[in-house]
């Protein structure tokens, strides 16, 4: 799920960015640091939308770098158990298949797969079904549910099912 909050982060800045872009400067400075990472309280930084205030800057002693403590605006994204996605297929193994959706990586255990699809190994290993109709390897995309996640200080980690009602493969790579 994504969301729009509003996050705090000091920023150190060397003296040689000061002058009149003082402040586009600490903005990119900050966009370059925080887009694109995970806070496990808070999920991934997908992008910042805003700069709210930028406080009064704080020298550091014995280096010269001025510490300012910035209010912005980002959107993030958090799965949560029980969440609907959709997800490319990265790795099928004998185990289940990993998949991704956007930043977050989910894996499908072989037993939360419908009991009708059977692994099939191979130069391409893939799970497929009895009558050969729908295939899941590498690149194919499915609709999952997530149904458990597991949150590191800087990463997190997703268990999903395909063996529920509207859920499986949307898109196979084979008949594109």
């Amino acid at each position: 799920m994504f969301f729009h909050i509003v996050l705090e982060r000091n920023m150190q800045l060397h003296p040689r960015h000061f002058g009149r872009n003082l402040r586009e400067n600490l903005v990119s400075k900050l966009m370059k640091d925080v887009e694109g990472t995970c806070s496990g309280r808070h999920g991934f930084v997908v992008a910042i939308t805003g700069i709210e205030n930028v406080g009064k800057g704080l020298i550091r002693d014995g280096t010269g770098f001025v510490t300012f403590p910035v209010k912005y605006q980002c959107v993030v994204f958090r799965p949560f158990k029980g969440e609907i996605l959709e997800a490319v297929v990265t790795m099928v193994n004998k185990m289940g298949f990993f998949a991704e959706a956007g930043p977050v990586q989910i894996f499908v255990s072989n037993h939360l797969i419908p009991d009708d699809m059977e692994f099939q190994s191979g130069d391409m290993p893939n799970y497929t079904t009895s009558d050969g109709s729908v295939k899941i390897q590498k690149d194919s995309e499915v609709r999952l549910k997530i149904i458990g996640t597991r949150v590191d200080a800087t990463e997190i980690f997703c268990i999903g099912t395909i063996k529920d009602d509207f859920l499986g493969v949307i898109n196979d790579p084979t008949t594109a």
